[in-house]
């Protein structure tokens, strides 16, 4: 299946069906999920889903990850990378949490399909959900690990700033 491409620009045109579920990072909708334990609420954005049924989902926390948890990065590369084996994902500490990054990935990917969505919309910067970026503050280009599988498989990805 061919990999659709991840757009920053929110425009989402009328679902066809009023129960189109659409999948969000959970930050996006308020709930303090981040690995800072904040959010990253985005009003405008839950107004035009307003018509919308919404998952929210924090593929860190499904991969067993608690929240607060220390800030990690991807090395050797972005989550396209991380899923070939050729890049890991280490946190604060110098842990490797790279399978819990591609577990919650795997988990995030399994939700999209038991519930046919086809739309996500992703919080950018981060190493698990960014499209463009991985890292905010290195700005380190590429998908991060979940967006890169979800890419793999088809899935629509938006960007959300």
């Amino acid at each position: 299946m061919p990999q659709k491409r991840s757009s920053s620009k929110i425009t989402l045109k009328t679902p066809s069906t009023s129960n189109q579920i659409v999948l969000l990072s959970a930050c996006l909708t308020g709930i303090e999920s981040r690995y800072d334990g904040h959010h990253k609420l985005r009003k405008g954005l839950l107004r035009k889903l307003r018509k919308c049924p919404i998952l929210p989902v924090c593929p860190e926390q499904l991969g067993g990850l608690s929240t607060p948890r220390s800030r990690a990065q991807i090395i050797g590369g972005n989550g396209s990378e991380v899923l070939k084996g050729k890049a890991r994902v280490v946190n604060a500490q110098g842990q490797d949490v790279t399978a819990q990054f591609i577990k919650g990935a795997k988990e995030t990917l399994k939700i999209v399909r038991l519930n046919n969505i086809n739309k996500v919309f992703l919080k950018e910067g981060s190493p698990s959900c960014g499209t463009k970026r991985c890292i905010r503050r290195e700005k380190q280009s590429g998908p991060g690990v979940t967006t890169a599988l979800l890419l793999k498989e088809g899935i629509d990805v938006v960007g959300v700033e």
